[in-house]
């Protein structure tokens, strides 16, 4: 199982789908380690919450010099993924808790969610996302 680009995940910002899809091809590769059964599976963890994490930062740092009213929101929904990550990180030992799937449907699903609303908002009052 792996994550495919869908339309609904734009946020029409070619530089900011490109880095979305960046971090997809993470999550698929870390999945794809953790199916392997590959020792690479903590090095690919750890590239992932880092670069999950460097972007999610970079786009905190533009929301507070915009002074974005849902920013609290927005962080809050940055947070929940990454204590989702941290869990399945934290239990990738044990296949019968976390699965490859369970890190693509979660990634998929928050990808889904957060990229079509949260992002999608974010960028077009930046100026940088899809027309209002």
């Amino acid at each position: 199982m792996a994550i495919v680009w869908r339309p609904e995940f734009s946020v029409g910002d070619p530089e900011l789908d490109h880095e979305h899809r960046v971090l997809i091809d993470l999550v698929n590769r870390t999945a794809g380690t953790m199916l392997d059964g590959s020792p690479a599976t903590e090095t690919s963890f750890g590239d992932l919450l880092r670069a999950i994490a460097a972007h999610f930062a970079l786009e905190e740092k533009q929301m507070r010099e915009a002074h974005y009213d849902q920013f609290g929101e927005h962080k809050a929904d940055h947070e929940r993924l990454l204590d989702q990550l941290r869990d399945i990180m934290d239990a990738a030992d044990d296949a019968a808790e976390h699965t490859p799937d369970d890190l693509v449907t979660t990634l998929e699903a928050w990808f889904a969610g957060h990229f079509s609303t949260h992002d999608a908002r974010l960028h077009r009052r930046l100026g940088r996302g899809a027309a209002s």
